[in-house]
């Protein structure tokens, strides 16, 4: 039995990006809404949404400090509600990307990690080392090491 995503067309949008529908100069959820029949005319069945949930943006929008919430820069949950509503209205599925294994040294739980070595949340994290050794010599894309100094002072990165 065949699923619709077995010959599915999807399409990948970068909100930011895509289509400014209030004139800031950053894409929004509204600009997408706008160019729905430009979707359904390509063929489109799947929208493929990069993240738009509230981040510092610093890594182009994975780093998620809250994942109940839309950047007020994308738009309102109203907004969002508005673009799911619409493009199953016309037939086009929605697939979030949702990393839920990334978020924004600003999330909550990465805070109480940091704060407390005996944080619940303290396992979500990768803390790794001892004695102020770094566990490899991994280099970030953004420069400098992937480690730092465990702020809790438990001597892991």
């Amino acid at each position: 039995m065949a699923h619709w995503y077995d010959h599915a067309i999807i399409y990948q949008i970068y909100p930011k990006s895509f289509q400014d529908s209030n004139g800031d100069g950053v894409g929004d959820l509204n600009g997408i809404r706008k160019r729905i029949p430009y979707l359904k005319n390509l063929g489109v069945n799947a929208v493929w949404l990069n993240p738009v949930f509230v981040s510092p943006q610093v890594d182009n929008g994975y780093d998620v400090s809250n994942y109940f919430a839309i950047d007020p820069h994308m738009g309102t949950m109203e907004d969002m509600e508005n673009l799911i509503k619409d493009l199953h209205k016309v037939g086009i599925h929605l697939i979030m990307d949702f990393v839920l294994n990334h978020t924004s040294d600003q999330h909550p739980w990465f805070q109480d990690a940091i704060k407390n070595p005996d944080s619940l949340y303290r396992d979500y994290y990768i803390f790794a080392g001892h004695d102020g050794k770094r566990p490899n010599n991994w280099g970030s894309f953004f420069g400098g090491s992937v480690w730092e100094p465990d702020p809790a002072g438990t001597g892991q990165s």
